[in-house]
């Protein structure tokens, strides 16, 4: 999970994590979410060794709350799993 240049959060999946990166600070993609948003600064990975578990966790993080991913950075996991449950009982 990259943050962008105007405070929102980027997330995606590779397999070269320093290359894709540089690709976002450089604006090798028009298409991509963070080209009017270099520079990215990472925050956040996580290393999977399946492809389709990568996927899964990002779509899961794309649902996550802006203060859910912050305690994320922040490895808080009493504040991640907190926030997990007042979703729930909504």
């Amino acid at each position: 999970m990259a943050e962008c240049s105007d405070g929102s959060y980027d997330v995606g999946v590779t397999n070269d994590l320093e290359i894709r990166i540089e690709q976002h600070n450089i604006g090798y993609d028009r298409k991509a979410n963070t080209f009017t948003r270099c520079p990215v600064v990472l925050r956040s990975y996580q290393r999977f060794n399946l492809i389709e578990q990568a996927i899964e966790f990002e779509k899961q993080l794309k649902g996550w709350s802006r203060k859910k991913k912050e305690a994320l950075f922040n490895e808080d996991w009493d504040e991640v799993k907190r926030l997990s449950n007042l979703k729930k009982k909504i």
